[in-house]
């Protein structure tokens, strides 16, 4: 039945999309961001259905869509640059077998965020894919609520999501970090949505789902979560009005909230402090003192999944008994092949300073691109631009939030945020075409001009 009832669903979407070719961009976006191949048991996992859907995407907009004045932006260029580098450490990897299987999903990730911004050509596509994105999301995150609600959650590495599974998505890390990245997006769609107009359900759903986000974290006990949660709080800083007032009394909720917590809940966040009383963090530090060892003789980076042939050694502490006759125990550990649970180390070690340095062109780029659009349009004082400035500042903080969060887990080509990033450059692109048709005027007046002889 669940086989079924995917195909019903995305076969009455694709039946639309011949006549609004925009939804095949979007059901490719459902594709990648659910993978609801994962959740079929054998009819979707035959067929590779992501290639369809883009082919056919990518085929609607080369033959309906307006071109007229279509623009490319200097980071879809830079992209460009990083999946051609990316293809070249692919072909020259320590582990080609292992970096081919990583290279089949991440190429599609970076031509999917090229191609996207060039179909956004209007305010509707854009709140449209803000849509999309935040309602697949909502769909692992609203289940995740509600067992964390009914239970507590499942610890770290248990709870399942719709699925058993602890990859994409459905890992408690990425999750977290991403839940917690679109609420400044549902914010946006609530107040400023025009696909379900603002009224009193909309905003209670909204806020529902805020609520769902940040139970994520609790549930899946996953400390990048709370640590993005922070991110948020300071950033919501920047524009409320009594700064003070809003400072104490997200204090005080933090404070209440701690006895309705799980104790294992608090008990693994009161590791963040001390990274040596546990063996994960301590892995961690491990592996990205191996990765800048291993860059320093390979500048070019290993490829994908060049981790697998890392070897660390490195000590925990624990304490044993109370009072005076604690005693602290060290113990030495040996791993080998762990993940480098951090982007910025996940690209360093597999594509190089050079990857790197254009990873943090692309992200790093759009923090700066939103403030500038922010400053440009706070001076316009137009009706029809009012939700500019929030969606900038939406876009800006979910960015800020994952960077911040992507420091302690490997989602360094996540489509879901490539996705976010192609809503960036679509906005961007969008409003500089609008302030060049505003700029136009015409030398001759029409009405005016002379009637020819």
């Amino acid at each position: 039945m669940r086989d079924l009832a995917f195909v019903a669903f995305l076969a009455a979407f694709l039946a639309l999309g011949f006549k609004r070719p925009f939804l095949f961009v979007l059901a490719y976006a459902y594709i990648d961001i659910v993978a609801p191949q994962r959740l079929s048991y054998w009819m979707l996992n035959a067929v590779p259905i992501s290639l369809i859907v883009f082919g056919l995407a990518f085929l609607g907009w080369l033959i309906a869509d307006d071109k007229k004045d279509m623009r490319v932006s200097f980071r879809q260029g830079v992209m460009l640059l990083l999946f051609l580098w990316c293809a070249y450490t692919t072909r020259t990897a320590d582990f080609p077998i292992d970096a081919q299987g990583k290279w089949e999903w991440v190429w599609k990730a970076l031509v999917f965020a090229m191609f996207l911004p060039l179909t956004l050509r209007t305010k509707l596509r854009i709140e449209a894919l803000g849509l999309m994105m935040v309602l697949c999301a909502s769909s692992i995150i609203i289940t995740g609520g509600i067992k964390t609600l009914a239970s507590g959650g499942g610890g770290y590495g248990v709870m399942q999501l719709l699925i058993s599974d602890n990859s994409g998505l459905y890992e408690g890390s990425i999750i977290s970090t991403v839940a917690i990245c679109i609420i400044p997006l549902i914010l946006w769609l609530a107040n400023y949505g025009t696909v379900f107009p603002p009224d009193w359900r909309v905003k209670t759903f909204a806020y529902a789902l805020i609520f769902a986000c940040l139970l994520i974290p609790i549930g899946t006990q996953a400390r990048t979560g709370l640590v993005c949660i922070g991110v948020l709080g300071v950033l919501m800083l920047r524009f409320v009005r009594y700064r003070f007032l809003y400072a104490g009394v997200a204090a005080a909720l933090a404070v209440a909230a701690v006895p309705f917590l799980p104790q294992s809940y608090t008990n693994r966040m009161a590791t963040i402090g001390e990274y040596k009383a546990d063996q994960s963090a301590s892995t961690r530090v491990a592996v990205w003192a191996w990765t800048w060892k291993y860059v320093q003789q390979n500048p070019g980076g290993g490829g994908f999944e060049a981790y697998l042939q890392n070897r660390v050694k490195f000590d925990t502490v624990a304490a044993k008994g109370d009072g005076p006759n604690t005693l602290i125990e060290k113990n030495e550990i040996v791993d080998k092949g762990r993940a480098y649970h951090s982007s910025y180390f996940e690209m360093l070690g597999e594509q190089g300073f050079f990857g790197l340095f254009l990873w943090l062109v692309i992200h790093f780029g759009g923090i700066v691109r939103m403030e500038v659009i922010q400053r440009i349009h706070r001076k316009r004082d137009r009706e029809d631009e009012k939700w500019v400035v929030p969606l900038a500042l939406a876009l800006q903080n979910g960015q800020i939030i994952f960077m911040v969060g992507s420091a302690f887990v490997g989602i360094a080509f996540q489509p879901f945020v490539y996705m976010l990033i192609a809503m960036q450059i679509g906005l961007d692109t969008y409003l500089a075409r609008r302030r060049k048709e505003a700029a136009f005027r015409p030398l001759i007046d029409g009405k005016a001009a002379p009637k020819l002889a």
